[in-house]
């Protein structure tokens, strides 16, 4: 049924109802001349007279009758759908499904749920951790987020923060091999690297040198296909790794490891919340995304200033969201 019959119908019930084409031209919020040509127009689908009609009544005619009998009963069905998928809409309430990098989660987007859990009770979250591009339509994505460069696709993104590759080690390890000043001296290093997710190789380190980013292929001393396991690896003194600030902040920030070559820190990756539609979103979809957007976007706490990558600024404070 096309929506103008489903339009035309409905109007033909609601002037049943109330005995006035205008007063149901009122009730759907068009013009009377707009509900006449409906009405016409049905009656002309038809075949039949569906009304008696003058300037000051209306009344059905038999065929008006049982057709009335006949679509009531679906038309209110209709109703409720549309009231019901209308009232979903509004509602913060029911399943939210959010992809994300494994690499991110929890440092990053797991407080922002936690906070959405407890300030949403009725929102009922699914959460999928993958590190591997997917379909966000394929997948049902409601709310996504991207780490590296923005999602394409057709959806709508937003650059949440910078994402730091940050090369640092242990105080032990770097008093035992020393310190690299130059990129060349990694060579003389034992380093960790991670697989990329869809290629299974290991994915090269890249440095800011001067307005151009270089990539430089390092053969991992420790390898891995886990940002937590590379850290957990730096962490041992088992080798220098290239982390994501979001992972080496807190970690140079109580003096776990040291920051090394930090001149040649990139920031040219970020993290993106993405979606298909804000104007067509449920509102549980949209107040995520502006809690996101709260305590996320360029938060301090999940990169390192120039003075901290210098060992000399304070520990900055973790932002936290509103109360609502």
């Amino acid at each position: 049924m096309a929506i103008n019959e489903l339009r035309a119908i409905a109007t033909f019930a609601k002037a049943a109802e109330l005995g006035s084409l205008r007063q149901a031209a009122s009730a759907q919020g068009i013009t009377p001349q707009a509900a006449s040509l409906a009405l016409g127009q049905l009656e002309s689908h038809l075949g039949v007279r569906l009304f008696h009609r003058t300037t000051r009544s209306l009344s059905l005619t038999e065929e008006g009758r049982q057709f009335l009998e006949a679509a009531q009963p679906g038309l209110s069905t209709l109703q409720r759908a549309v009231h019901g998928a209308r009232r979903g809409r509004e509602e913060i309430a029911g399943p939210l499904r959010i992809v994300a990098p494994r690499s991110v989660m929890l440092e990053v987007v797991w407080p922002v749920l936690d906070a959405f859990c407890r300030r949403y009770p009725l929102v009922e979250p699914d959460v999928q951790l993958d590190d591997r591009i997917g379909n966000w339509v394929e997948d049902r994505v409601d709310v996504g987020f991207r780490s590296g460069y923005p999602p394409e696709g057709g959806v709508i993104a937003r650059r949440l923060m910078a994402l730091q590759l940050v090369a640092c080690a242990t105080p032990d390890y770097l008093a035992r091999h020393g310190t690299p000043t130059r990129i060349e001296d990694l060579a003389q290093h034992r380093c960790s690297g991670f697989r990329h997710p869809t290629t299974g190789k290991p994915m090269p380190w890249e440095f800011q040198v001067g307005d151009d980013i270089v990539a430089h292929a390092i053969p991992p001393a420790f390898c891995v296909n886990d940002i937590e396991l590379e850290a957990r690896a730096v962490l041992g003194g088992h080798a220098i790794g290239q982390l994501v600030g979001v992972t080496a902040a807190p970690l140079v920030r109580s003096g776990q490891l040291v920051p090394v070559l930090t001149e040649f820190v990139p920031q040219h990756l970020g993290l993106y919340v993405y979606y298909g539609s804000r104007a067509a979103q449920p509102a549980r979809a949209r107040a995520f995304i502006d809690l996101a957007v709260e305590m996320l976007a360029d938060n301090p706490a999940f990169g390192l200033s120039a003075q901290e990558l210098r060992g000399t600024a304070p520990r900055p404070r973790r932002r936290k969201p509103s109360v609502a």
